[in-house]
């Protein structure tokens, strides 16, 4: 075991489907906990998929991963998420044809709800929650508002790929390394509502503004391609993202147990307490910077009046998908 340290416990879901296959490799490899942390990986999937897994497992073991303390693989939730430090939620029901966004919603609360109190349960007293599976913002919610006995800082949902895409465009519309680019920021829902910020975000320390005097392409065109690009990786590949989703899971974890590299944040669908105006309890995505061991959402930014129309309008459609599963909330006891 590396340096006498103890494993980090880490559950995955869906830990057969192609997200899955693409990140559990690296966080045996320590891209997600350190190079000096071990981990042991505890894998969930439904029992149609099991021998998938099993084959997953083989592969992890064939790598002979020096942090990999051990696999746990199993279909059954309160197995899975035994002693979990950290529970990556990225088994989700896809969308199907003809399906209403409602149906969608309904669907995933089937699996969210009993996760939120399996790991009330079971988990870590510790434990953080990073939820993929889309809709991610409302999965988390579901899943938070069945274990109220974590507290709600532990929740977050992934907007990470968005930020990584956004960051992405900047540059190569900028002509300039990845690297150069800072403080990009996505707001609210994963969704063709959400509100990539390059108003806030910097090139080489210079506001984006300033280096992309195209301004009608940072508006329009800029905003349309983040918030389709999932829907375009799809019509292009013919599946949905995976690789760079699973990277995005690593990069997300890392942002929450690492500082933030000064003046700078990144993007994670937190609970709001009001920040920016938005509801109370609505899992949004907002600019996050921490100290490895608290995080808070960033202060004072400016927004004009279309950045102001684009968040109210994603904060709209959580509103709508919050009302969609109210029947998958229990009961708040009076405060």
């Amino acid at each position: 075991m590396s340096g006498g340290r103890i494993p980090i416990q880490c559950t995955v879901t869906g830990a057969a489907g192609q997200i899955s296959y693409s990140l559990l490799f690296r966080i045996a490899h320590g891209d997600m906990f350190g190079p000096d942390q071990p981990v042991v990986l505890r894998l969930l999937e439904i029992e149609p998929a099991m021998k998938a897994l099993e084959g997953v497992a083989m592969e992890l073991d064939d790598c002979a991963f020096p942090l990999l303390a051990g696999t746990e693989l199993t279909s059954k939730p309160e197995v899975a998420f035994d002693g979990a430090d950290w529970a990556l939620l990225v088994g989700a029901a896809p969308r199907k044809q003809g399906m209403e966004r409602s149906d969608l919603l309904s669907v995933n609360g089937g699996i969210f709800a009993p996760q939120g109190k399996t790991i009330a349960q079971k988990a870590s007293s510790g434990v953080r929650i990073l939820v993929v599976g889309n809709p991610a913002n409302t999965n988390a919610y579901i899943a938070r508002m069945n274990a109220p006995e974590v507290p709600a800082e532990r929740w977050f949902a992934m907007t990470r790929l968005d930020e990584n895409r956004a960051r992405s465009q900047l540059a190569q519309k900028a002509k300039v390394p990845v690297a150069a680019l800072s403080n990009v920021a996505i707001w609210g829902n994963h969704s063709t509502t959400q509100y990539p910020d390059a108003h806030n975000a910097r090139i080489a320390g210079l506001p984006v503004e300033e280096v992309i005097t195209d301004h009608g392409w940072l508006k329009g065109k800029f905003v349309e391609i983040i918030q389709k690009r999932g829907a375009a990786v799809i019509e292009a590949r013919g599946a949905s993202s995976a690789a760079s989703a699973a990277n995005a899971v690593i990069d997300s974890v890392v942002s929450i147990r690492t500082p933030t590299p000064w003046g700078d944040w990144h993007s994670l669908a937190v609970v709001s307490h009001g920040e920016y105006g938005v509801p109370e309890g609505l899992q949004f995505g907002y600019p996050v910077r921490s100290d490895g061991d608290h995080w808070e959402v960033v202060p004072d930014l400016q927004h004009d009046d279309d950045a102001w129309k684009r968040i109210r309008v994603t904060t709209q459609e959580l509103l709508q998908e919050q009302e969609m599963v109210k029947s998958l909330i229990p009961a708040q006891p009076a405060s």
